[in-house]
């Protein structure tokens, strides 16, 4: 073939490296974002922490009225409850902008912790507490205890096998198989099983709810009112009394209704889930993003003023650089002067952003904020996309583990998507909307008559919500509500 020049005329789509930062800090949770703007002023020596103390204004933007820029890097200065300093001269024309990520910035971009971070990380842990787990707990009290060493080796593989919940999550045979130093029996594992379900606390190293219950009335003292009756029932009668059925509850004891509801009123006061008495992990606290709050009539979103540090410009090193000098020390400076404004435009950016996107959703969804969770509205991403004028992707990135401190909890922005039935006024009803009013009926019905999922979703339609049987049974389910059967009880 003969070699030839063409020339061609195309477009393609280049990210610049201002707007993958940007996108980046965008989809970041208030955790991460903290370990990003951390690593930030490690690794780029033009970039410092604002005292605490300076001065700053803040602003909160209305839900009635949501005007906000793109989520681009734009370049305009606003002042919000996490106000981000900006230094007004001009960027250094000098220094490219349309070019690889590698080539103007010195610090990992998205890369492993540094060192420093690491060791202050690891002293951190260090000095935290660390929490007894169950685990820990039964260990505990098993050295407390005196057994043989094939007994002992027996207690420790049951203890391995107890979950978090409190309960026993392998079989007998399987926990004789793990010890192969002895040839068991489920019998004898069943023998050291015992004398662990009477370790604290209370039905813990039980199979199922109903050993759990058994274990923890057979602990009772004798002083309790009902309690022979209670293990009886436990022991023999455990399905008659999760199904509710009282009648023949009552033909099988033969006993009065006030014994039977004594028996029953005790062992609602046991505990079903036994591993909930150990705390375990320390639980994970949520910062979040914005304020929701009502003044004068009208409900207002601010930026949290302590989900990210307030950073500027040193205006010391700032100062330093020399526009005419080409050398090493001052080229470093030029690059971490720029790298400390795309990062400083990149979280304005996403300030901006987060505000505008909370007021649009508070704006649509102040029916919620009013009245609860009956008066949620249908939303979808679109919906938001279209009202502040940004792509679906964005909105996604933006309602990803964000949230918003309301009167009525601290809630994620996904909360407030959810999908539409058709209403029998021609308009549409959320599915959070529904959920709220099934859990209100269901919350309301009589304890020995519990309504079906058949009536419930003709009380919908009385009140003009247009659902199946089996819709309702989803919504139900998952909110963890038992059939009716099962929720039939004695008055």
């Amino acid at each position: 073939m003969k070699p030839t020049l063409q020339l061609r005329l195309g477009q393609h789509l280049t990210m610049t490296p201002q707007l993958q930062q940007a996108i980046k800090l965008l989809q970041l949770s208030t955790l991460d974002l903290k370990q990003e703007i951390q690593e930030a002023l490690e690794s780029n020596l033009m970039l410092e922490a604002e005292e605490e103390g300076a001065s700053r204004e803040s602003t909160s933007t209305e839900a009635s009225a949501p005007e906000a820029a793109d989520a681009t890097p734009a370049g305009n200065d606003i002042n919000n409850e996490q106000e981000i300093e900006i230094e007004s001269q001009a960027m250094p024309d000098e220094l490219p902008v349309d070019t690889a990520w590698e080539d103007l910035y010195d610090g990992p971009a998205a890369g492993p912790v540094t060192s420093s971070a690491a060791g202050d990380a690891s002293e951190m842990l260090a000095q935290q507490s660390g929490s007894e787990t169950l685990h820990d707990y039964l260990t505990w009290q098993m050295e407390l205890t005196h057994l043989n060493p094939i007994d002992r080796r027996i207690a420790e593989a049951v203890i391995d096998s107890i979950g978090d919940d409190g309960y026993l999550h392998a079989s007998l045979e399987d926990i004789a198989a793990s010890v192969p130093e002895a040839d068991l029996s489920p019998e004898e594992v069943e023998a050291v099983l015992h004398r662990i379900q009477a370790f604290d606390p209370p039905g813990v190293g039980a199979r199922d709810p109903r050993e759990a219950l058994l274990i923890q009335a057979r602990q009772l003292g004798d002083e309790f009112d009902g309690r022979e009756l209670a293990i009886e029932i436990l022991d023999r009668h455990f399905e008659l009394l999760s199904t509710g059925k009282q009648a023949l509850l009552l033909k099988r004891l033969k006993v009065s209704e006030e014994e039977l509801e004594e028996a029953v009123h005790l062992i609602r006061s046991l505990n079903p889930h036994p591993g909930s008495a150990i705390p375990g992990e320390p639980p994970a606290y949520i910062e979040p993003d914005v304020f929701v709050s009502r003044r004068e009539g009208r409900w207002v979103v601010e930026l949290n003023p302590q989900a990210a540090p307030r950073l500027r410009v040193n205006p010391t090193y700032a100062s330093m650089v020399r526009r005419a000098d080409n050398s090493t020390d001052n080229q470093t400076m030029k690059d971490h002067l720029q790298e400390a404004r795309w990062f400083l435009k990149s979280l304005q950016s996403r300030n901006e952003t987060l505000l505008k996107v909370a007021s649009a959703i508070v704006e649509h969804q102040q029916g919620f904020f009013e009245y609860g969770e009956e008066a949620m509205k249908p939303l979808v991403l679109r919906d938001i996309a279209e009202k502040v004028e940004m792509h679906e992707s964005t909105i996604s990135r933006v309602t990803t583990q964000k949230y918003m401190h309301t009167p009525r909890g601290t809630l994620e922005f996904k909360y407030f998507f959810s999908s539409h039935v058709s209403t029998d006024s021609g308009g549409e009803a959320s599915a959070t909307a529904i959920r709220a009013v099934i859990k209100k009926l269901i919350a309301a019905e009589p304890p020995g008559k519990p309504l079906s999922d058949n009536k419930i979703a003709t009380v919908l339609g009385e009140q003009g919500i247009k659902v199946a049987r089996r819709t309702v049974a989803k919504y139900r389910e998952a909110m963890g509500i038992p059939p009716s059967n099962e929720r039939k009880r004695l008055a």
